[in-house]
């Protein structure tokens, strides 16, 4: 199963979101190309509701621990509550900021 695959149907599973946005960003880096390294979710859920945004963060984390552990070297989350998202982003979702990490090829030099 594809990394992308697995991490949108736990959280699916985990936190049945109104809105779920699973994005390789791995092209943005400095890895071979066709990469599962690195993510952006974006997730709305009501679960979310009184949480603070490291609560969101670790909830998340917890589900694809296994990923993070084994998989993933970077996951950028944007954890929304319904009324958060409808008043911030639902018309334009927040976007990861670009990549500043060296080449592989700078590095040899």
């Amino acid at each position: 199963m594809l990394i992308h695959t697995a991490i949108e149907q736990k959280l699916l599973d985990a936190f049945n979101p109104i809105h779920l946005d699973v994005v390789n960003e791995s092209a943005n880096h400095n890895v071979p190309p066709g990469s599962e390294s690195h993510f952006k979710v974006v997730i709305v859920t009501p679960q979310f509701e009184g949480m603070r945004l490291l609560q969101r963060h670790r909830a998340v984390n917890a589900i694809v621990a296994e990923e993070l552990a084994e998989k993933i070297h970077a996951l950028a989350l944007h954890t929304y509550t319904p009324s958060e998202w409808y008043e911030y982003y639902a018309e334009k979702p927040p976007v990861s900021p670009k990549c500043f990490g060296g080449s592989k090829a700078e590095k040899a030099s």
